[in-house]
Order: C-alpha cells, then sequence, then structure tokens
C-alpha cells in the first residue's frame, strides 16, 4: 500500500504540486483578462502569401488558475486559396451564456490565448490539409455536446479536439497531458481510439483509464491528470508540467 502511494506522490501530486508553485510565483494571475493578448503569435503562414490548404491545432495555457494544469485547444483551417482562417473550438464562457458549445468563426488562428503563447501540435499543409478540411467541419457540427461544458474531467475543448481527431483519419495529432479532458469519451463510450488514430485507449468516464499508441506512447489517466511516457521522440509526460524530454 505505501509502495502504491509513493507512487502516487512521486508521479501526480508532486507535479501538480510544482506546477501550480510556478504558476503562482510566475504571477500568471497578475492581469486582467480583458487586457490580456489576444494577437497573433506569427505562428500560422500569411494566407496572403501561402495559397494551399492549411489545417493547424493549437494549445496554449488556460486563464488564470487552470493554467497551472492544463490547457486550451483548438483547430485553425484555411482552404486553398483562401483569404482567412476558421478557428474551431469549444469556450466555456460561451455556452454558460446560451451559446452553442462550438464555435466556427473567422478568427486569428495563431492568437495568444488571454496572455499565453500558443504551440503548434499539428500543421498539415496542401494536398494533406485539404484532405481532412472538410470533413473536420463535419464532424465539428455533429460535435455530441452541444450544448455542454464542464471544465473537469469533461466535456470541455480538448474533449472537443480529442473527438474531432480521432473521427477525421489522417490528422494525427499528439494532445499534451495538460489537455485535461482529451481522454473523456463521447457517449460514455470505454474504448476508442487514441486521438492520433495510431492505438486505442480505454478509459471511464475520463477520470480513470489507460492509452497505448505509436504517437502518444504510454499514457495512465488518473483523475483526469496524465501520466506517461513517449518513445519518439523519448519524453516523459507529467500533470501540470506537460512534457518533459526532447523535440
Amino acid at each position: 500500500m505505501k509502495a502504491y502511494l509513493g507512487i502516487f506522490v512521486v508521479l501526480f501530486l508532486a507535479p501538480v504540486l510544482v506546477a501550480l508553485a510556478e504558476h503562482r510565483l510566475g504571477g500568471a494571475e497578475s492581469n486582467s483578462w480583458w487586457s490580456a493578448r489576444r494577437d497573433s503569435a506569427e505562428l500560422a503562414p500569411d494566407p496572403r502569401h501561402v495559397r494551399e490548404a492549411v489545417v493547424q491545432v493549437y494549445a496554449a495555457r488556460a486563464w488564470g488558475w487552470r493554467g497551472a494544469l492544463g490547457v486550451h485547444t483548438w483547430i485553425a483551417v484555411k482552404p486553398t486559396e483562401g483569404d482567412s482562417y476558421t478557428r474551431y473550438e469549444v469556450i466555456g464562457w460561451a455556452v454558460r451564456r446560451g451559446s452553442p458549445a462550438v464555435r466556427a468563426l473567422e478568427g486569428i488562428p495563431d492568437a495568444h490565448w488571454f496572455g499565453s503563447p500558443p504551440q503548434v501540435l499539428l500543421d498539415l499543409r496542401g494536398a494533406d490539409a485539404e484532405r481532412v478540411l472538410q470533413e473536420i467541419g463535419q464532424v465539428a457540427s455533429a460535435y455530441p455536446y452541444p450544448d455542454s461544458y464542464r471544465i473537469w474531467p469533461g466535456p470541455n475543448s480538448n474533449t472537443f479536439v480529442a473527438h474531432v481527431a480521432r473521427e477525421v483519419g489522417g490528422m494525427r495529432v499528439d494532445l499534451p497531458p495538460t489537455a485535461v479532458g482529451k481522454d473523456f469519451l463521447p457517449g460514455g463510450r470505454i474504448l476508442a481510439y487514441a486521438p492520433s488514430g495510431t492505438g486505442l485507449q480505454l478509459s471511464l468516464l475520463g477520470m480513470f483509464g489507460v492509452l497505448v499508441a505509436a504517437e502518444e506512447g504510454v499514457e495512465v489517466n488518473l483523475l483526469g491528470l496524465t501520466v506517461g511516457i513517449d518513445l519518439s521522440p523519448l519524453a516523459i509526460k507529467l500533470p501540470g508540467i506537460g512534457r518533459f524530454g526532447f523535440g
């Protein structure tokens, strides 16, 4: 029993405490959300110069205390010869105000998320992007939680992106361990493909589960927190901290 408790403390509790302390000391909550940066991080190709289709998936630390442990993820797409991007994402405050959970609006694809710089998780161009672009819109419009949002364990913004990735073949996106809610399987399913489509995962309401896939590696989910190891490239995945290793 003591051995199991020690494993829990080292792998789950300690990283969470470190992430919370780092978030607090970093003063991440000192800024007002209405004055936080929402401008482009200059990661997306300029549609005025890049005329081929583009599909990108982004992640950025969530606003406020949630940013200590989790990220917000979204999908940005631009069709061939398109002059702008459409962002697909789920936003909690919009649902609470009575708006649909899924937003599919023209916008800045790589905007800072209320001060947090985004990270590119997937970047498809040309024919690869064109193959999945239309299907992304179809899957997003049929999202099984059109009026629901729950920070933990889901369904939330990461549940949405993971669902789209599972349903759209060819995305192969590896969502970070800080994407809390990615393991919440719609419809109460217990078994599903991993978001990358390169393996399988077993999950009980997003609270307990195991994932094994070529893209993600091996992940263990406990109370919505993810611990794992990735072999390509080698890295350890820790709750709150994220991916720690190479590449």
